[in-house]
């Protein structure tokens, strides 16, 4: 429920990273004639605190908004910005027909702080502009790569590479001392998805949370620290659900796992038994993972506290 110190930090010429310790960031990139931006914040009166940092470095209109993914906190201030474009991956829109409304519930009582102005929010954010695998924009001469590199923190990711600094905008797939939400996860592609991120050999990465990576040693601690978190989630679960175990055996073994290595991470406790459940079910081979509701948040935590 603590309110979060602001960062606006430059991880490249015109690229900035805006941050707040462990709650969403939100990512900048300034090109000749135009600003876009990186996941949106949870609602306009947030986006509008972005705003208020981006109008302190450049006066140029915003014209792309991209959204890395469809959660609420990502998306849902995406009207504040009054860009021209919204963008997402092809799956991504189809997870918002799927289970946005959903999404949004669910988060909105999980993370009250998150929504604050949630009354200005118009609806759940549709994109005008879709795509599979890759595209380009270019920001006046300044070129803006947005591709989707595997599953990982949900089926649609994708990330945005400014070739002229190598850098890259990764959204939730990558984050800095700060816990994953694997609720929406696929545990064994997230790995080779980070391995194809580190392949790039980057300058610097604005994360999903956490603070900006600059430089090689930090971006890939960042790259290690994540994906020892998913592997150290996902295995003691597994062994659990494919024994047969419970759904609370299998927390009990996670947080004897990982509670020494991350409890001082940014929302770990509350990321914890989405985590669990989500890792329990691919063992099992649900693919596709369920659609968190309200409800089914509470039936979770009673099974849990059990």
């Amino acid at each position: 429920m603590e309110e979060k110190k602001i960062s606006f930090t430059e991880i490249g010429e015109g690229l900035w990273a805006f941050t707040a310790e462990g709650d969403p960031n939100t990512g900048v990139i300034i090109g000749d004639d135009s600003v876009m931006i990186i996941d949106a914040q949870a609602t306009p009166r947030l986006a509008n605190k972005v705003i208020e940092k981006i109008r302190s470095v450049t006066d140029k209109p915003i014209k792309y908004v991209v959204l890395s993914h469809y959660h609420a906190v990502r998306v849902l201030g995406a009207s504040a910005y009054g860009a021209s474009e919204v963008i997402m991956s092809e799956k991504a829109r189809a997870m918002v027909v799927e289970r946005g409304q959903e999404d949004w519930d669910s988060e909105f009582e999980r993370f009250p702080r998150l929504f604050q102005g949630h009354e200005s929010i118009p609806g759940l954010t549709w994109p005008t502009v879709t795509f599979n695998e890759r595209m380009t924009l270019y920001l006046g001469k300044r070129r803006v790569d947005l591709m989707f590199m595997g599953r990982a923190h949900t089926a649609g990711d994708i990330v945005a590479y400014v070739p002229d600094q190598n850098v890259m905008f990764t959204g939730d797939i990558v984050e800095y001392k700060s816990a994953c939400y694997c609720g929406d996860g696929h545990f064994h592609d997230w790995p080779s998805t980070l391995d194809a991120i580190r392949a790039w050999d980057l300058d610097a990465i604005a994360p999903g949370r956490g603070g900006a990576l600059i430089g090689s040693d930090m971006v890939n601690e960042a790259l290690d620290l994540t994906e020892d978190f998913v592997i150290s989630t996902y295995k003691p679960v597994a062994k659990v659900a494919l024994g047969g175990g419970s759904l609370k055996e299998a927390w009990d073994a996670c947080r004897a796992e990982c509670d020494d290595k991350f409890s001082d991470y940014a929302i770990y406790e509350h990321c914890l038994p989405f985590n669990v459940a989500r890792a329990y079910d691919e063992a099992r081979d649900i693919d596709t993972p369920r659609i968190w509701t309200a409800a089914r948040d509470i039936e979770m935590w009673e099974q849990l506290q059990s």
